[in-house]
């Protein structure tokens, strides 16, 4: 299925790999830890990313993200496959030194083009173990699988459409694996998953 989307928003899930949380020597958490990207910072496979002359340092952060089929809210988990449309790649892209001097995270993850996805939708898959990696000019940076994830697809919907309504093809993006790392300019990353392809851009 093509990648031709138009969310109302897209929901990214901080701390969500066990092997992320070991790394940064944090604690699991209770509850999923969300925050928004702007539908602005969306861009597709083979476009440039483009770094911010605010920032020093532009992380990658490969996820795997889920595309909502119809409006959802209050869904229990038992019931949350029923309102997937597709599972697709997401690059998390980070201005990781903005991030640290805000205290938040709004406009570290929100600048235009730190939204790459792609590069098609996927419907039946399992999403509970599939190898995940990014490559920077072809070396491994990301190597994990999705059975390391702390809180499933379905919970995450659950607790989502709990605060949210859930709109036909808003994306929730289910947070990074160990490895994260800084991007240059004329960088090619590809991020890859098992069973959907290679979301692959440049950095200018």
């Amino acid at each position: 299925m093509n990648l031709n989307i138009n969310p109302t928003k897209i929901i990214c899930v901080g701390l969500n790999y066990i092997d992320h949380a070991k790394e940064l020597n944090m604690k699991i958490p209770e509850e999923p830890i969300i925050f928004l990207k702007p539908t602005s910072s969306i861009i597709y496979n083979n476009d440039k990313i483009i770094i911010p002359n605010q920032s020093n340092r532009v992380d990658y952060e490969a996820e795997l993200a889920v595309v909502i089929d119809k409006k959802c809210k209050n869904v229990k988990k038992e019931d949350a496959l029923n309102y997937i449309k597709g599972y697709t790649i997401l690059n998390d892209i980070t201005a990781r030194d903005l991030q640290k001097k805000d205290g938040q995270w709004t406009r570290a993850k929100s600048f235009d083009t730190f939204c790459p996805m792609g590069p098609k939708i996927v419907k039946d898959i399992n999403p509970y173990n599939l190898d995940i990696q990014l490559k920077v000019n072809g070396e491994i940076k990301q190597k994990s699988n999705t059975k390391n994830m702390i809180f499933t697809v379905e919970e995450l919907i659950e607790f989502i459409s709990s605060i949210m309504t859930l709109y036909p093809d808003d994306v929730i993006s289910t947070g990074t694996p160990p490895g994260v790392g800084k991007l240059n300019r004329g960088d090619v990353v590809e991020a890859e998953i098992e069973d959907i392809g290679i979301l692959r851009n440049y950095v200018a």
